[in-house]
C-alpha cells in the first residue's frame, strides 16, 4: 500500500511528510562549476552585471541549481555588431571563456542611419560566433529585446528579420538559442490590460526594469536546461535582493517652511524624511 502511495505521490507531483521529491539534478546542463561565462552586449547587459542584473541573476540562478560558475561582463553602452566584433578578442576571448551568450541587435536597428544593416549584420554576428567557436567557446545566442514594448512599432517591425537570422545561425552553428523577444512579447501579455504601457518590463522602453531582467535571466537559464519547473521559486528569491528597486518622492515646500522644518529636527532634513519613510516601510510591511 505505501508502494503504491508513494508511485501516487510521484505522479501527482505531491509531496507528503517523509516523502522528498527528486531533487533538480544537473546532470542534463551543459554548463558545469568551474566554467567561465561571458556576457556579451550593449548597455542592456552592462547593467545586467550590476547586483540584480539578468547576467548576475543567471549567474545565481546556476548557483542554485549546483553549478558555480563565474563571469565575464562585456556589456558596453551605445554597441552595435560591428564594436562587438572588433572588441570579441580583447573582452571576450582573451578571458578564455568556457561560454559565451551575445545579445546584439537593438542598437543596430534603433540608432536608424547610425546602425547596422541586416547584411552587415549578419557578417558580424556570423564571423563572432566563427571566432568564439574557433576557440573552443560555447556560444549562447539571444534574440534581441524589443524596442519600446509595441511588437507592431516600427522598429520591431524592422528588427523582426534580424531576429529571425539569429534563430537561424543558432541552428546553422549549433548554438543553444534563447529566443528572449518571443519570451518578452509572451510576459507583456500577462500584465493586466489596465496597467501603465511601455514600462513593464523596462525603465524607458529599451533598458530592463526587474521585472525585465527575470525575464531575461529565466530566458537564459531555461536554453541551459534548468528544469520549468524551478523557474518560479528562482523568481521568488531574486525578488528579495536587497536594494534592487527605489521609490523616489518629491515634496514640494516654501523657503520658510523648508527652514522651520530645519530648525524643528536634530538632523538635516533630508536624512529626517529618509529615516522617517524607512520607520514607516518597516511598519507597512509588518501590517501595522
Amino acid at each position: 500500500m505505501k508502494t503504491i502511495l508513494l508511485v501516487a505521490a510521484l505522479i501527482l507531483g505531491v509531496v507528503g511528510p517523509g516523502l522528498h521529491a527528486q531533487e533538480t539534478t544537473t546532470d542534463a546542463l551543459p554548463i558545469v562549476s568551474g566554467q567561465k561565462l561571458a556576457f556579451l552586449g550593449d548597455s542592456i547587459t552592462a547593467a545586467g552585471a550590476r547586483p540584480g542584473g539578468y547576467c548576475q541573476l543567471v549567474i545565481d540562478g546556476l548557483s542554485r541549481q549546483g553549478v558555480k560558475v563565474s563571469g565575464i561582463f562585456a556589456g558596453i553602452s551605445g554597441h552595435k555588431s560591428n564594436q562587438m566584433l572588433a572588441r570579441l578578442e580583447k573582452d571576450v576571448l582573451s578571458k578564455k571563456p568556457d561560454w559565451m551568450t551575445i545579445s546584439c541587435g537593438v542598437n543596430d536597428v534603433w540608432h536608424g542611419a547610425h546602425g547596422v544593416s541586416l547584411g552587415a549584420y549578419t557578417t558580424n554576428i556570423t564571423a563572432i560566433i566563427d571566432q568564439a567557436q574557433a576557440a573552443g567557446v560555447r556560444v549562447m545566442i539571444l534574440t534581441s529585446t524589443m524596442i519600446k514594448e509595441d511588437a507592431t512599432g516600427e522598429l520591431n517591425q524592422k528588427l523582426l528579420p534580424y531576429n529571425t537570422f539569429l534563430r537561424d545561425v543558432a541552428t546553422e552553428k549549433g548554438c543553444l538559442l534563447a529566443d528572449l523577444n518571443a519570451d518578452m512579447q509572451a510576459a507583456l501579455k500577462t500584465f493586466p490590460a489596465d496597467a501603465p504601457k511601455g514600462k513593464q518590463l523596462t525603465a524607458d522602453g529599451v533598458h530592463m526594469n526587474p521585472y525585465g531582467d527575470f525575464m531575461m535571466a529565466k530566458g537564459i537559464l531555461r536554453a541551459f536546461g534548468v528544469p520549468e519547473a524551478t523557474l518560479p521559486g528562482l523568481e521568488q528569491a531574486w525578488k528579495n535582493i536587497p536594494d534592487r528597486t527605489s521609490l523616489r518622492l518629491r515634496l514640494s515646500m516654501s523657503l520658510h517652511e523648508y527652514e522651520e522644518l530645519e530648525k524643528t529636527l536634530d538632523k538635516p532634513l533630508q536624512a529626517a524624511f529618509e529615516a522617517f519613510l524607512q520607520e514607516k516601510k518597516a511598519e507597512l510591511l509588518a501590517g501595522e
